[in-house]
């Protein structure tokens, strides 16, 4: 692979071309992407987000403004807003403006003034720097064609004390699990997908995409790479799931 390549699930694709697929990949799930989301993970996607914002820990009795990246559907952003108080501001930015519709339509007039969408890329933020006190990323750094460009972003925007935190699929770590674990994902997801979006490639996609991310270790050596310091991973479900945790001092 060249510098000019990268990798889409299993292919190899110009770096330039990366990101209008990934694009439309989503912009054809989007409608019917958190009912995927909890058919695929037997509801599990919602005790990790959970596990993700208790890691976070939002103030309830001081201002915080929040980045939540590649969050376009709104389920990270809705609970750091549900467990935090009322001077908590969320900005929830997807590269994605069918995501980010679906997650306008969902939050309605819930959390007026306190909520906004932005449509941009993760790895060139339309922010200023040292403005959040945390940024999340939720199952989406690993569609991200630069992701080292992505973390120094992160690292750019948030205030010295600042908390980067990623949740994103890990490597399996349970022997015959793992096995279980891809047999399923090869050939009962893309299925799932076909029949639930009509759209079982982009399925296949996501399932490769997951193979191909780094492991918790070498992601690990990149968020430090980016400047973050005291970075730390944890896993979930037998290794199915990581959040990441580094700070910007």
């Amino acid at each position: 692979m060249t510098d000019e390549n990268t990798h889409f699930g299993f292919q190899s694709v110009p770096l330039g071309e990366k990101q209008g697929k990934v694009n439309e990949v989503f912009r054809s799930v989007a409608s019917r992407y958190d009912i995927m989301n909890d058919l695929m993970s037997a509801g599990l996607h919602r005790l990790w987000k959970d596990a993700l914002v208790s890691t976070l820990r939002p103030p309830r009795d001081r201002p915080f403004r929040h980045l939540d990246v590649a969050g376009g559907t709104g389920d990270v952003a809705f609970r750091i807003l549900d467990e935090s108080g009322p001077q908590t501001r969320v900005t929830v930015l997807d590269i994605n403006g069918e995501m980010l519709k679906v997650g306008a339509e969902r939050a309605g007039h819930r959390y007026e003034g306190r909520i906004d969408f932005v449509e941009a890329n993760a790895e060139e933020l339309p922010l200023e720097s040292k403005t959040y006190d945390a940024y999340t990323i939720a199952f989406g750094i690993r569609n991200v064609p630069r992701i080292d460009a992505a973390l120094r972003e992160a690292h750019r925007v948030l205030k010295p004390g600042g908390r980067f935190l990623c949740l994103e699929f890990s490597k399996v770590d349970v022997p015959v699990l793992d096995k279980i674990y891809d047999a399923y994902s090869f050939n009962v997801i893309p299925k799932l997908g076909g029949m639930v979006t009509g759209d079982a490639e982009s399925y296949q996609y996501l399932v490769e995409s997951i193979r191909r991310f780094p492991t918790p270790a070498a992601f690990a050596r990149m968020i430090e790479e980016a400047g973050f310091k005291r970075v730390t991973h944890r896993t979930l479900t037998a290794g199915v799931v990581a959040i990441h945790s580094g700070w910007k001092i």
